[in-house]
This record gives C-alpha cells, structure tokens and sequence, in this order.
C-alpha cells in the first residue's frame, strides 16, 4: 500500500501538478486512474509480447458502438487492486466514493449494441483469447438526455472528454490515411495486365487512441483501438493571415465531422453521407491496421484467414469487405480469385435485428460518390454471386432479385446484410428464437442456399460488470456462499438452487434486495432531489426507446391501475405499491418515440403529485440512462419488463442482467426471453402475449387496434383518460399522436396484447403477496441463468464461428 500511496502522490504532483491539500477532485480522480493504469501497462505489454512470440489467431472485433462504463472500478476488480486502492484513499483522507463519481462515462454506444461489443472484449481477456476490438472515438459521444421542464426529451452534447481522459493512449504516428470520392481510372501495369486504380479526391487521417482491456485477475490486458478523424492538412496560414478564419479551419472542421457524434440524424442527405463516412472510416483504419501495420513484414496473404477472423457486429462494418478486397486487388496486386479466396474467409456477421427498416441498404449513388472503386467491387461480387444462384436455381429470377446484393426498389441501393451473408464464412442470430426467424423469413433464401453458414450464438453479459460491481450485496452473499469462483464460471450459480428451499438463505437474499433498494433511494434523491419509496415493488423497464419494444404498453397499465384507484373503482389500500422506473433514450429524428416519453414523463408528473392514491403508485423517468445508471438501477429491481411483440426482439440482454440480479421477468416470448423461461421454469415467469405465428397470423388476416379499444371496458378508460388531457393540463393535441396511432395503425400491437398483459401483471400482484414464495422464485433465477454469462457466449463464438485459441 505505502508504494501504491507513493506513486499516487507522485502522480497528482508531477502528472496533475496539484499538491494534495490544494487538488480537486477532479485531480484526484485523473491521479489515481492514471496510478491504475501503470499497474495495467505491465500486464498490457507483457501480453503483447506474448501474443508476437507465439502468435495464434486473432478476433478483430469490429463495432461501430462500445458502451463501457466507467473504468476505474472495473480497472481496479480485474487487476486485484480494489482493496489496496480503498486502504490508500482512506489513509489520505480522500473521499473514494467521491473520486469514483467524478469519472464520466464514454457515450460511445446507444444500447446493446454497444454494451455487448464491451461485455465481450471483456470476456475474450478474462478467457486470454488474442483479440483487438476496433471502433470510433466519437467526441461527443451519443448525446446527453435531459428533460425540459413540461417532459420532453432534449438532446445536448456528451462531453465526455472534457475533463481528460486518463484510460486512453494516442498513437499519432500509427495514423492511417483514409481517402474517400474521386473517380476510378482504368491502366495497364508493368507486366501489360489491366488493372483498375482509384484516384480519391479527399482524405482524413485516423488516429488511434488505445485503451486497456484487463482480463479478470490473469494478468492479461487486450487492447480496443478506437479512431479519431483529423485532417491531413488542419490549419491554413496563409488564409489565416488572409483574415478569413473559418476557411482556415474549413478542412479540419470537415474532418473532425467524422468522429464528432455516434450516428448523426440522417433524416436529411448530409446526415446520411456522414453516417456511410463514419463506416467506412473507422474500418478502412482497422484493416489497414492489421493488414499493413501488425502484421511482420513479408507476411504471406494468402494465410491471412489463419490469423484473424474479423466480426462484423451487425451491418455498420460491412464495407470492411469490399475495402479488403481493395486492398489485396490493388494495393498488393492480387488477382480476383485469389482476393476473395482470402476475403471470403476472414469476416464473420452477426445480425442483430429483425426489422427490415434496421438492415442496412446505402443508396448505390452515394456509395459510388463517396466510394467509386468499392461499388465497382460490390457489383463484381454481385456478378459473381448471382451466378451461383442462378446455377443452383435455374430459371428462379425472383429468387435472384430477392438474394442480389444491389437492391432496385425504392431506390437502387446495397443491399449490406446480403453483402455480409454472401461473404461470411458463419452468420449468427442472438438468440434461438432470432437465429431460427433470421433463417426462416429474414434471410430465408441464403439459408436454402447455405444452410451450413448459418448458427446461432444466444448472448450474454459478462458477471463481473453486471453483478461483481454493480451488486456488491448480492455478490458478498454468493461468495459467502459457494465461493468466488463464480465471477469466472458462471455455471456455478447452480450451486445456489438447493438454497431457495432454505428459509434462512431465502432471509438474506431478501435483505440483500431491500439492500439495493435502500441505495438507490439514496442515489435518487442525492443526484435527482427524488425520494423513492423503499419498500414498494420496483417495477423496471430501461432499454432504446422504440415502439417494438413497447413502452407505451407498460404505460397503459400505469393508467389502468391509476384509473382504477382515482375512479374509486379500486380502493388504493388494495393495490400493490409500485415504483415503475423507466430508462430509454430516443433517436433525435425519431418522433413517435420522443411523443411517448412525453407521455411518461407527463404521466408520472400527474400521478406522483395525486394525494388521493395514498403513494401506492409512482413513475420515474432518470434521464440520460447509461451504464451507471444501470448499474445502480438493475440491482434493485423485482420484475424485469420484457414486453417487446413476439418475433421483433433478437435478444436483448437486460432481460439477462435483471434476471442474474434476482429479478422475475413479465414478458412475450420473444428474444432471449424464450430461453429464460426455459432455464428457470414457467412458475417462476410471467409470461404473456402472442406467440411469433399468431402476430403473424392476426397481421394477416387484418388487424383492427379499434376494435380492442370498443369491446375493452378497461382498455378504453385508460385511453379515454389520456385521450381527455388529464396527464397534459388539458391539452388533448399534445397526446393525440399517440392516442391516434394506437387506435388506428398500432403496428406494434398494443391494444391485442393489452388485456393479456394486465392478467399477467394481476398474477404479479398475488405472487409478490407472498414475499418468501417470490425470494424463492428469484434465488432459482439466478441459479438457473449462470448460461447467460458472456463468457460462455465467446466459448459459442470460438467453437461454431472463430476457430481461436483460449489459452490457458
């Protein structure tokens, strides 16, 4: 510890330039990360060293999202200095949790998309795999959620790096040109073949900044690489001097748009090219980088496929496929064959979607604007691809127009998923149910075509995070109880199964859960001026706001119950007290979801302020939900809301981190859901709704929103309700999007899942009557869904896709 406290201090006096009695928090905080880190170089390059004596195959993990958290207590569990870190800040007198709180959270990521990329880097170093996850360092982040004061969402800059960024490395002198429009020309080289040669017009310079990824206590720390845009010539003198200041600027403003913000609106055509530039950016510098910067010189290409395999985290990366084959054609002169020989084996898919409108389609004007030469790659796949369908499907040319990489309606576009499954050597959903309807109806004909091609990985989130950190009373319970080894295997948890009969074990496990309550009442009303209830059921429901995963349905029930008690037809001592906790951002172009966080934030406005409910009910909204919101949040709650319609949710992963932190889950049987309901069993799930066939079968036949609302006495009143302007100081119009689109399109069927819903939410009522059946119900939840673990989900990862080597 004295040496700790030694390089510490010597870190806020020379680093920070701050003497301990005169420096902020801030300099704390910047000291005692950057005092971590040190401790992690050594692991860091050591690993490095090992992986260039004895190399073994590589995973390029390339994402355009990686939500992280907050580093410093991860840094500090992985590396086992934890206990050191809080003897040292106690025997200065520093306030740890103080220090802690000051680390602002990367917004590189919008949900789980990008918290599965970094709960799977995380894995890949706990299990020592050689991994290099590539993506974007975004200044700015997705956005910061506030609220305005009559509820609506207002989107202002992440600034996350504002206050330095201690975990990072800048690596100026491995930038990577990346050059972008032109044209390309045709030529004859020096030994009379024709070969093509792009001739770009512009370009920017990607810098890589570097950051650790510290296995579990194994002295392993892999690396993610994320990519800044700058430009190549920043800063004009002449002009400067000239007086015209912008203009001076002009190239590096242009350049730096690139990494500026994670997915741009692209409502309008800028928005649109910029998003295509982000992709192409960041994973022309990735391939660049492995192939021509990691790589020992002389390599021979043609083994590439046996020294990395490259994940595509769903379609943003895919024009790494035709910027590799750029690569090998014309920067080291390959012919065709030989190019895709080698290409067509180093790129893995995973889709995470099921939403036609989510599969990414870049009109082929703006691909050969931006990308000339990539285009001309993407038809020759094509060419060569369709004959392969028209060889095994002779005279099927409807077949061949659905599966053509070059889509012709509305707009003539590349397709990026087809280009993805076409080139893949595996594609994989996320969870059963996913990979079964990407098979079945998304991608049905490459299927037919290559049925071999196609796996499922189920995923997962990683313990450490998601219940070392964020739950330190549930996971002191389990230690105490079977040991630590659970944090690294998580399959251990079935040891805990036994106990739910246990009275005893039940007792603690409750007072663990009244526990994480109690702390986060505390947060709420230290960070928020909020007091929460806490005793009441905790009732959550945070994930991206969109209409599938209907938010607007747990709405629905709020008003009922509220409608229920205010009409007098449900005395408020008969209701369960709830606290109902929403989490979600909305896309800033997306206008229905930012109407139905209007709703709640209006809802939870009126009903928290409404004396005759006697507090039996209340609605929170935190804004700007993230990672440690979540890890505040998740270790509290009773039921997970899962309620997406069935056949829309690939697999989410919150259902997985409320569930391991003793949470029942109400839900659809869609996602990952169907696999929870498996492991821990029907009785100890609220499940709900229509199955996939039957929202098929209704959609086909017609569906008709009105006409629930006309034979649903329940259903109307709490529509009646909003539609009336009770929660909108009486402004009917300020609702009336919402209340028109349930009644008259409800795409995501609301209204015929409602009643099923409410019956289900009824059973929830009667099980959590009796506090020591519903313990026992939670403690099987955890010990069943050791499965969930992200640690098992690389294992799938390796054995059915990668073919890497996990190193003991």
């Amino acid at each position: 510890m004295d040496a700790f406290i030694q390089e510490f201090l010597e870190e806020l006096n020379f680093g920070q330039g701050a003497p301990l009695d005169r420096s902020t928090v801030n300099h704390q905080y910047l000291a005692l990360a950057r005092t971590v880190r040190q401790y992690l170089m050594a692991d860091w390059l050591e690993t490095a060293a090992r992986r260039r004596a004895r190399p073994t195959k590589m995973v390029g993990y390339l994402s355009a999202e990686y939500l992280l958290g907050r580093q410093l207590v991860n840094a500090t569990l992985n590396s086992g200095l934890a206990e050191i870190v809080e003897q040292a800040t106690a025997a200065l007198g520093l306030d740890l949790a103080e220090i802690r709180a000051q680390e602002v959270e990367p917004g590189l990521g919008n949900g789980g998309l990008g918290r599965l990329a970094a709960c799977f880097i995380d894995s890949l170093a706990t299990m020592n795999v050689s991994c290099i996850g590539y993506g974007i360092r975004y200044e700015y982040g997705i956005f910061r959620q506030v609220f305005t004061p009559d509820g609506r969402q207002s989107e202002a800059p992440d600034s996350w790096l504002a206050l330095g960024a201690p975990w990072e490395f800048p690596n100026p002198d491995r930038a990577v040109l990346v050059e972008f429009g032109g044209h390309v020309e045709g030529y004859s080289d020096e030994s009379g073949r024709r070969r093509r040669r792009w001739v770009p017009s512009w370009n920017v310079l990607g810098i890589p900044h570097n950051y650790m990824v510290p296995g579990y206590r194994n002295g392993v720390a892999n690396t993610l690489r994320l990519w800044g845009a700058e430009a190549t010539r920043a800063f004009d003198l002449d002009i400067f001097n000239s007086g015209d200041y912008a203009e001076a600027v002009r190239a590096q403003t242009f350049a730096e748009n690139i990494s500026k913000v994670l997915y741009p609106e692209d409502s309008t055509p800028q928005g649109r090219e910029l998003r295509l530039q982000q992709q192409y950016f960041f994973v022309a510098c990735s391939i660049k980088d492995y192939v021509q910067g990691t790589l020992p010189e002389g390599f021979d290409l043609a083994k590439l496929p046996d020294q990395i395999i490259f994940q595509l985290n769903d379609t943003h990366p895919v024009i790494a496929i035709p910027e590799l084959m750029r690569l090998l054609l014309d920067e080291h002169d390959m012919e065709w064959e030989d190019a895709w020989a080698i290409a067509s084996r180093c790129f893995a898919y995973t889709c995470h979607t099921l939403l036609p409108e989510a599969l990414e389609v870049w009109p082929t004007e703006l691909v050969g604007r931006l990308l000339p030469r990539h285009l001309e790659i993407i038809y020759q796949i094509n060419e060569q691809f369709l004959a392969q369908v028209r060889e095994r499907f002779p005279g099927d040319e409807l077949r061949v127009r659905r599966m053509s990489i070059i889509g012709e309606f509305p707009e003539k576009g590349v397709r990026m998923a087809h280009l993805a499954t076409v080139a893949a050597t595996k594609v994989n959903g996320v969870a059963e149910l996913h990979s079964q309807l990407l098979r079945d109806k998304v991608l049905s004909d490459f299927a037919a075509m290559w049925p071999e091609k196609f796996t499922n990985v189920t995923n997962g989130v990683t313990p450490r995070r998601f219940i070392r950190m964020s739950n330190p009373s549930l996971s002191n319970l389990l230690t105490e109880t079977i040991g630590d080894g659970w944090i690294r295997d998580l399959d251990q948890l079935a040891q805990l199964e036994p106990l739910a009969d246990d009275a005893a074990f039940r007792e603690r496990f409750r007072q663990a859960k009244r526990s994480n309550k109690e702390r986060l009442a505390h947060i709420s009303e230290r960070q928020l001026g909020i007091q929460l209830p806490p005793h009441h059921l905790v009732d959550l429901m945070v994930k991206r706001l969109h209409e599938y995963k209907r938010q607007l349905l747990k709405v629905l029930h709020i008003v009922t119950t509220y409608e229920g008690m205010i009409s007098g037809a449900v005395s408020p001592a008969d209701v369960t007290p709830r606290l109902a906790i929403f989490g979600a951002k909305a896309a800033p172009g997306y206008y229905m979801a930012k109407e139905i966080i209007y709703l709640i934030n209006r809802v939870a406005m009126v009903i928290n302020n409404d004396p005759r409910i006697d507090g039996r009910l209340m609605v929170v909204f935190p804004p700007n939900y993230n990672v440690t919101v979540a890890q505040a949040i998740i270790p509290a709650a009773d039921l997970s809301e899962q309620i997406s319609l069935a056949g829309k949710e690939a697999s989410g992963t919150g259902n997985m981190k409320l569930t391991l932190n003793g949470a029942l889950t109400i839900g659809t049987d869609d996602g990952a859901n169907v696999e929870i309901r498996k492991l821990v069993g029907d009785d100890n799930f609220f499940l709900f709704g229509m199955t996939e066939p039957e929202v098929a079968a209704l959609q086909a036949q017609g569906y008709v929103p009105s006409a629930y609302y006309e034979s649903n006495p329940a259903l109307k009143r709490a529509i009646d309700l909003i539609a009336s302007g009770h929660f909108t100081e009486g402004n009917r119009e300020a609702v009336g999007s919402i209340v028109g689109d349930l009644l008259y399109n409800d795409r995501f069927l609301v209204m015929a899942d409602y009643q099923s819903y409410i019956d289900a939410q009824a059973r929830v009522d009667a099980a959590y009557a009796d506090q020591d059946a519903w313990a026992r119900s939670a403690i099987l939840n955890v010990a069943r869904c050791g499965f969930f673990s992200s640690d098992r989900a690389m294992r799938d990862y390796i054995d059915r896709i990668w073919g890497a080597e996990v190193r003991r």
